[in-house]
């Protein structure tokens, strides 16, 4: 009896034992769930790609103020800062040296002017006497010699003259044009020399700015490659407005122009400099500011890749496309510019093909993936 419950009870073990076996063996035979993911399908569009060239900002006029004449700084009228209209008096100079020189350049000029009239005189006198007789003629080609040298002597005083004016003229320093003043190092007494390193300041006039930005080599040819025109004038006639980004990453307000093109590459740099101009009627950027010009290139049915479905593993950009049977394939593509959040791209993925947008990073190849509609995104 206790034999046959022995036996009952070990076929029971063993049954039980079995069914458990089956069922764990089942539940690893079973395929793994799919991965939900946002995807979205490849289009073509017209865009426009952006590149960032660093650029240093400079007033369309910067002038160093300095003497023409050295001195004593006797009174400076304006404020580092200060914005000036062309003529507006800036600096004075001691004029007192250069008005006596002046006066004594007048009073020379009197002196010439007289021996002038005495030589006539002399000519008057001996005229008659030759023409009588009564001495040589020889007097009279003396006279009239003198009366030259006393001519040209006057065309000399009076040149003196004009010299001191001028001289006494530049003891007045006004702004050549209109614009910002720079920092004045030198305040009023202070010795003024012709020598002098440092300029007394520096006056930008601003209502233009000129954003100089330098091309590699390869970018210059592939500038010239992708805007219209035969020439380069032509071509800087159909690009479109430049865009000027400041230092704080703002985007400038005003639209500007490419200009300008360098006669020849720096040898040292490989690089070749152009020129935006951006009005600046506010006076809101000054000389020395820096910033970025961005230039924008227009593409027709261009593939668009958002960013964010890309991957970069070594130096080259891959993105996760979907197979018919949703199940992951890591493809390379080449990326030809960017817009925004976006890559434009020339090879490697079409218009039509299901990309992933989500989780890219924790994707592998031939994962199976349930496809989602992928969220708006954020501004």
């Amino acid at each position: 009896m206790k034999k046959d419950v022995l036996i009952r009870s070990m076929l029971v073990l063993t049954v039980l034992v079995g069914l458990y076996s089956c069922k764990s063996s089942s539940a690893h035979n079973e395929a793994p769930a799919a991965t939900p993911a946002e995807v979205v399908t490849i289009g073509a569009a017209d865009t426009n790609t952006e590149n960032d060239y660093t650029a240093s900002l400079e007033g369309k006029v910067n002038v160093e103020i300095r003497s023409q004449v050295d001195g004593y700084l006797e009174k400076v009228y304006v404020d580092e800062g200060a914005y000036v209209k062309a003529g507006q008096p800036l600096f004075k100079i001691d004029e007192h040296r250069y008005r006596e020189q002046l006066n004594n350049a007048k009073a020379a000029l009197h002196a010439a002017e007289a021996s002038v009239l005495n030589a006539q005189l002399e000519i008057d006198k001996v005229t008659p006497l030759v023409n009588n007789k009564v001495v040589s003629d020889m007097q009279l080609r003396t006279a009239k010699t003198a009366h030259e040298v006393a001519t040209a002597n006057v065309e000399q005083a009076k040149a003196m003259v004009a010299s001191a004016a001028i001289n006494l003229g530049y003891t007045n320093i006004t702004a050549p044009v209109s614009g910002y003043i720079g920092r004045i190092p030198k305040k009023a007494g202070a010795l003024i020399s012709l020598n002098d390193p440092e300029a007394l300041t520096k006056l930008s006039d601003v209502h233009e700015i000129y954003a100089y930005f330098s091309l590699s080599e390869g970018d210059f040819f592939s500038f010239k490659d992708n805007y219209d025109g035969s020439t380069l004038e032509e071509k800087l006639k159909n690009l479109p407005p430049a865009i000027l980004v400041l230092a704080d990453n703002h985007v400038y307000e005003e639209k500007g122009k490419v200009d300008m093109i360098d006669g020849q590459f720096e040898k040292n740099t490989g690089a070749i400099t152009l020129r935006a101009v951006f009005p600046n009627a506010k006076g809101t950027i000054r000389t020395g500011n820096t910033g970025k010009v961005r230039l924008l290139r227009e593409h027709k049915a261009a593939i668009i890749v958002p960013q964010a479905a890309t991957i970069e593993i070594q130096d080259r950009i891959f993105v996760y496309t979907l197979d018919k049977d949703n199940k992951t394939v890591r493809q390379a593509i080449t990326v030809i510019g960017s817009t925004g959040n976006q890559y434009l791209v020339s090879d490697g993925v079409k218009s039509g093909d299901r990309i992933v947008v989500s989780g890219v990073d924790r994707l592998k190849e031939g994962m199976e993936i349930k496809p989602e509609k992928a969220k708006p995104a954020q501004n």
